[in-house]
């Protein structure tokens, strides 16, 4: 594939997003902050690195100076290795993310889950348990949502069949979403 090929298949699939669901996502973001709820982030491989690093945009990348008080609280439990390991090892690996949101999570917060399948046993684990457990669900899928599309209340869906392509647009959107919550952010501090 060439590099223009790339990024035609980039440009074409960012043209078919539903910008409803973008704005949606940042709707919720904005509310979990006015709110003062926490915002989890799971992924997988590629989706885990996208996770811990919206995450840390979302927690850092939001706020104007160190001594701003309120803030958007948001974590990844991808980055728990400890625990992780300790979970994956006695527990099994499907159980590394619920068994953390029962330990970190309560009703009303929300766990975003990015799972480019949308079949990741680990994900769909925790997105069942939160959902059982009142907290908001976001799933960031590609490929056709997979199961992941069918169990999240809400969803940002790039409808392709490249993993590749469908991270890169994933890290796409959730930049996006930072620049529109630092603008949301900036005119409330006015």
């Amino acid at each position: 594939m060439l590099f223009s090929e790339y990024i035609g298949n980039l440009n074409s699939t960012i043209e078919l997003l539903d910008e409803k669901q973008i704005t949606g996502f940042i709707d919720l973001i904005y509310k979990a902050y006015i709110e003062e709820k926490m915002v989890f982030v799971i992924g997988n491989g590629g989706s885990a690195a996208n996770a811990s690093h919206l995450a840390q945009d979302l927690a850092k990348g939001t706020r104007r100076n160190l001594a701003q008080i309120k803030r958007i609280k948001a974590l990844s439990l991808t980055d728990n290795l400890p625990f992780i390991t300790a979970l994956g090892n006695d527990d099994g690996y499907d159980t590394i993310f619920e068994q953390q949101l029962i330990t970190f999570a309560n009703p009303g917060d929300i766990l975003i889950c990015i799972s480019g399948s949308g079949n990741s046993p680990n994900i769909l684990k925790a997105t069942k348990w939160a959902t059982e457990h009142k907290l908001i669900t976001v799933g960031i899928t590609g490929f056709d949502g997979g199961e992941l599309m069918k169990l999240c209340e809400h969803s940002v869906h790039v409808p392709l069949n490249n993993m590749f392509i469908v991270e890169s647009i994933h890290s796409v959107i959730f930049h996006y979403i930072l620049i529109e919550l630092n603008n949301i952010l900036a005119k409330e501090r006015l």
